[in-house]
């Protein structure tokens, strides 16, 4: 492999035309029954011009072999029409080419490389080379462990190689753009970015809950060292698993999105009720697709709510339960296998099964905050100028959470605007502090009655 220097600045274009016109050429070569060069290979070479493709080419060095099956997974996305225009280029001249295999979309008619295809192309009638793509489209390959791309399944009985390239989404949009974007909210995609504009100083935590949040944090900083620098890779568990557990309101989403900030991560809550189906064997396969992505790109996931998946198994008194028992002990065993940081949230520690919490590398509290806690929530809440410390005073002993102080803060400051006033007064606290604490299902007792 040799490279060039740049000549325009950094894109992928300049890789992929160069790329694309070496696909060509082998085309040309094996449908005109040529030799492809004297040692059976089109030289490779690309512009080292820190492109993503470029990057991608300098620290992978692929194989010749692996380059090609990439680029003709690739080209209907990027140039839909150039194996087409090749084999008719060669079709016009006389002859059939069956043993290149394809197929075509139904919809815009574009010509799909199949397994065959990269086999025909890079080996024709040669076995070994065949058995050689094979292995690259294996699911063993690091293609498809990876999530890069992948073979589709032949049908039942069609050759082994029958099956489409597939590229995943994100390594098209990352080989052509240049970036990747999440996939859209699915079953198959059950994750929503988070994210907050807020820094730790609005987070009010004890100070032991803000060392141990440290602690995640001096992980993610020196894990690499340890692998690489200390020799410790093979002893070390991959990834992080840390519990965030207390009541609701008491911060953890927040703690994982503030994470998320500080580390440069991607911060993904998984939506649990779009994970667990009701049909037996899905569940996995909802999860799968995401924990590919998440260590692909180095995501935080968050699974919030995490009782209902991840708490105590049921006995087993029918198939049903034996199948959901089988679903949780994958899941646990994807997340202790998972390289990225995975952060669960539960509302009460004791709801996690205990076999799950030996796995965690942290379990972290979120106590309700007391008296003092309370007020500096209070004065985060609102600005002195709209809150003043005198009425803080009098609605700091109520027992709320900082997620309900702050939906307190924003229901008063409304019912102030709409009086026509730019001050919260008491009267506007208690009566959001009604709301909330009846939400609950509790009986709100006033602690200022006259």
């Amino acid at each position: 492999m040799t490279s060039q220097t740049p000549i325009f600045a950094p894109s992928n274009a300049d890789n992929l035309d160069t790329a694309f016109e070496m696909i060509a050429r082998l085309i040309r070569s094996r449908l005109g029954g040529e030799d492809i060069a004297p040692d059976g290979t089109v030289g490779l070479e690309y512009f080292d011009d820190n492109s993503p493709l470029g990057n991608f080419l300098r620290d992978r060095e692929p194989p010749f072999a692996e380059y090609i099956t990439l680029l003709l997974a690739l080209a209907p996305h990027a140039r839909p029409t150039l194996i087409d225009a090749e084999i008719r280029a060669i079709l016009d001249k006389g002859g059939d080419f069956p043993e290149v295999g394809g197929l075509r979309d139904p919809d815009s008619r574009t010509f799909l490389p199949t397994g065959q295809t990269v086999a025909f192309l890079l080996a024709g009638d040669d076995l070994e080379g065949r058995f050689v793509v094979q292995r690259i489209l294996s699911p063993d390959h690091w293609f498809a462990r990876e999530g890069i791309l992948r073979l589709e399944p032949a049908k039942d009985g069609a050759p082994a190689l029958s099956g489409r390239l597939i590229l995943a989404r994100d390594w098209v949009d990352r080989l052509t753009l240049g970036e990747t974007s999440a996939p859209p909210f699915s079953a198959e995609f059950p994750a929503r970015r988070i994210e907050t504009q807020l820094g730790w100083d609005d987070l009010v935590l004890p100070a032991g809950t803000q060392a141990h949040l440290s602690e995640i944090l001096d992980w993610v900083q020196h894990f690499g060292t340890l692998s690489a620098d200390w020799g410790l890779k093979a002893r070390l568990r991959p990834g992080y698993r840390a519990l965030f557990h207390g009541a609701s309101g008491t911060g953890k989403t927040f703690a994982a999105t503030l994470i998320g900030k500080t580390t440069g991560r991607e911060v993904f809550r998984v939506d649990l009720s779009a994970v667990v189906s009701k049909y037996i064997g899905e569940t996995e396969k909802n999860l799968a697709n995401l924990f590919t992505i998440a260590q692909d790109r180095n995501w935080i996931l968050f699974f919030d709510e995490a009782d209902a998946l991840f708490g105590k198994r049921t006995n087993v008194k029918d198939s049903h339960d034996r199948y959901a028992n089988q679903e949780v002990s994958y899941l646990l065993q994807r997340i202790e296998e998972c390289d990225a940081l995975c952060i669960l949230a539960s509302n009460l520690r004791a709801n996690i099964d205990d076999a799950f919490l030996r796995r965690f590398n942290a379990v972290i509290r979120f106590p309700e905050p007391g008296a003092a806690e309370r007020q500096s929530i209070w004065r985060r809440a609102l600005p002195l100028e709209h809150l003043s410390d005198e009425v803080i005073d009098l609605v700091c002993p109520y027992e709320l959470t900082g997620g309900s102080i702050v939906n307190v803060a924003q229901f008063a400051a409304i019912n102030a605007l709409t009086r026509g006033e730019r001050e919260v007064g008491l009267q506007d606290l208690e009566l959001g502090i009604r709301r909330e604490i009846e939400k609950e299902g509790k009986v709100f007792r006033s602690l200022n009655a006259s």
